[in-house]
């Protein structure tokens, strides 16, 4: 499963099939800068909101993998600043400082919320590591292609 943030960052993270898409909820909820802030996610093309948080990942048709994308959920006139939280971060810095990692993974069935320290969350955001989309191509012609 992928989810993928406005400012670019992708955080992906495995689950069972049979979990519900709530796991996914309470894991944003943990990672988030700004998790006080209502949010959904929604499939695109069309936009689709994910409404119903109790259905599995199979049922919903998110396996053998998906993408979904993150908004924030806020009202037309908020007394927050709408162009701020459009432009991020919306990872919290120990997750975004995770970027490119490769560690041990937890699985995500078994979470621990004994305690809510940095160890913890260190756990839990190993299985989800953030992957900027940025690309580095050469113009020209591909490999393959012959003259």
């Amino acid at each position: 499963m992928r989810v993928r943030f406005p400012d670019g960052y992708i955080l992906e993270a495995d689950f069972i099939p049979s979990e519900r898409i709530h796991s996914l909820v309470d894991l944003l909820l943990k990672v988030l800068a700004r998790p006080d802030l209502p949010f959904y996610l929604y499939t695109v093309p069309p936009k689709k909101r994910i409404l119903d948080t109790s259905q599995d990942f199979y049922t919903a048709g998110f396996v053998p993998g998906a993408n979904v994308h993150f908004s924030y959920d806020l009202p037309e006139v908020s007394l927050l600043n709408a162009d701020d939280l459009k432009a991020g971060p919306f990872l919290r810095e120990e997750i975004l400082s995770l970027d490119g990692l490769s560690l041990l993974l937890k699985p995500a069935s078994q979470p621990d919320d004994s305690r809510m320290n940095s160890s913890s969350l260190q756990s839990d955001a190993s299985q989800s590591v953030p992957v900027p989309t940025t690309t580095n191509k050469k113009p020209g012609r591909p490999k393959w292609l012959k003259r």
